[in-house]
């Protein structure tokens, strides 16, 4: 199957997301009770409660908003290959998610091409898919999913292709770039770190060249698994 893939049609891409709200306190009366149920769940010991819990909001796109979609893809220029990379970010999670669906419709609007994340079909895919809506916007071709038949989803996940159909596991990026040998994406932060740097050091640029290198590393991987050498520094361009 992955000989036929032309990656030169696979738009690459990683989203970063933080809680809606600062904190627990900020959170709508509304919206509390909802949040207290959820916590009810996720509480592992009687020191978790919904406000400690909070940090962990933006993983669930019913508490949380995107702030960063960086896309990367891979073009031939001559005998050299770049690989290009451009971040749509913002406090608007709106405007963001605006610009990248004109950008996804102009470029990949199509069934030849097909989207690719680590871990995209658990998370980023549904969770674009829900903000979208949420945000009042029209589904773009790649996330409208509903009704389709699983082989018609035009959707890669280089975690999933990682599990030969394994289920037990999780794998995570920065360990397959280990054992890759593919400089890590998880050099200055991760995931766990993101809502603290958005809410608490206001660093959003930070954000995004971690979430450019996860991408990169997306990329580095699917080329990894085609048997194909790696994009070398030099050939990474940022838009």
């Amino acid at each position: 199957m992955l000989d036929k893939i032309n990656i030169e049609n696979v738009l690459f891409l990683d989203i970063e997301t933080v809680p809606l709200y600062r904190s627990y306190k900020e959170v709508p009366d509304n919206l509390k009770p909802l949040w207290d149920r959820k916590a009810s769940f996720l509480a592992k010991s009687e020191d978790d409660s919904s406000e400690t819990l909070y940090n962990q909001a933006g993983i669930y796109a019913e508490y949380g908003k995107i702030i960063c979609i960086s896309v990367g893809y891979l073009i031939y220029n001559g005998n050299q290959r770049e690989f290009r990379i451009k971040s749509f970010y913002g406090h608007n999670e709106k405007e963001l998610l605006q610009e990248f669906i004109i950008m996804l419709n102009k470029h990949y609007g199509g069934p030849s091409t097909l989207l690719c994340a680590h871990n995209g079909k658990e998370f980023d895919f549904p969770y674009l898919g829900r903000r979208i809506l949420i945000n009042g916007l029209k589904l773009p071709f790649h996330l409208d999913i509903a009704g389709k038949k699983p082989w018609e989803i035009a959707h890669l996940d280089t975690m999933v292709l990682w599990k030969f159909g394994d289920y037990k596991n999780y794998t995570s990026i920065n360990l397959l770039a280990a054992i890759f040998c593919i400089p890590t994406p998880k050099d200055d932060m991760d995931g766990s770190d993101v809502a603290h740097v958005y809410w608490e050091e206001k660093n959003l640029d930070r954000i995004v060249e971690y979430c450019q290198k996860d991408v990169l590393t997306v990329g580095q991987l699917l080329l990894k698994f085609k048997g194909d050498p790696i994009i070398s520094k030099e050939s990474v361009i940022f838009a």
